[in-house]
Parts: structure tokens; C-alpha cells; sequence
């Protein structure tokens, strides 16, 4: 599965496309992935990606609930809005106009690495949602779980 890290700002053009950062491109290409899957975060106004085989994943472990659990259902919306977006010959892709209007993106787009999915961002508002986390982080002093013994 791919692993996405750092932080990289790219320009939309005028048609709504926008490079996705080669190191995410990279770590894609190790799964056979020729594009993204992109969908709007449901806490943040941001875009969340990743390759298909992580939405797989996914789907796998939403379908180990239960059939007709509300759990299930609401979970399952999810997929629905989740949108497959392929590179273009200049590994970029085009930003659905829904997705861009949920984020708040019209001029530039951070690209932020999360893991084994990452995030496209408004630039400012990533700013302050990065400040905001920092604060977040000091104030209650939140460190990473420990690893568990194997």
C-alpha cells in the first residue's frame, strides 16, 4: 500500500487540473494505481485521497458490518461519494468541480501526506487548519500510540 508524506503546493489551472506531487505519484505506481481516488472529507473542507487499493480496503472492512446496520448504511455513503480520478500523460488530474467547491479551491492546492491517504487542502485554509493541529498537539500533549509487542 502506498505511503504519502510531506506537503507540496501546486497551481490549478483555468480547466480545473492540477499536478499531483511526483512522490505521490511514485508511491502510486508501486500498486499498479494510474490515478487517485478522491472524495470530500467529512470532517474538514478538504479532499481526501488515495490509491484504490487503500478504498479497497476499505470497502472490505465495511462490508465486515453488519448488512442492515445503521452503522453500515452511513458508513456506505462514503463510497458512493468517492470519485476515480485518472492522470493525464503530465500526472495531473482534474478536480471534479464538487470536490473543489467543498475544499475552497479555485487558485492553488496544498497536496498533504497522511499516511496511506493524503489530503488536497485551499492553501490558506491548510495553514490554519496546520497551526490549529500544532496548537492542538502542545496543549494536550498528544504523543503516537506505543507499538504493540508482536
Amino acid at each position: 500500500m502506498a505511503v504519502f508524506l510531506s506537503t507540496y503546493l501546486n497551481k490549478v489551472d483555468r480547466k480545473g487540473r492540477v499536478s499531483v506531487p511526483a512522490a505521490f505519484r511514485a508511491a502510486l505506481a508501486g500498486s499498479g494505481s494510474s490515478g487517485i481516488v478522491a472524495y470530500r472529507a467529512v470532517k474538514l473542507p478538504a479532499i481526501e485521497a488515495a490509491g484504490l487499493d487503500r478504498i479497497e480496503e476499505m470497502s472490505r472492512r465495511l462490508d465486515s458490518l453488519p448488512e442492515l446496520s445503521e452503522e453500515r448504511e452511513a458508513l456506505a455513503t462514503l463510497l458512493a461519494d468517492m470519485e476515480q480520478l485518472a492522470f493525464d500523460g503530465e500526472g495531473r488530474i482534474m478536480l471534479p468541480p464538487g470536490l473543489a467547491k467543498h475544499a475552497g479551491i479555485e487558485g492553488d492546492a496544498t497536496f498533504v501526506g497522511g499516511g496511506p491517504t493524503f489530503q488536497i487542502w485551499e492553501a490558506g485554509r491548510f495553514k490554519r487548519h496546520q497551526e490549529e493541529m500544532r496548537a492542538r498537539i502542545r496543549e494536550r500533549g498528544l504523543t503516537l500510540p506505543p507499538i504493540a509487542p508482536k
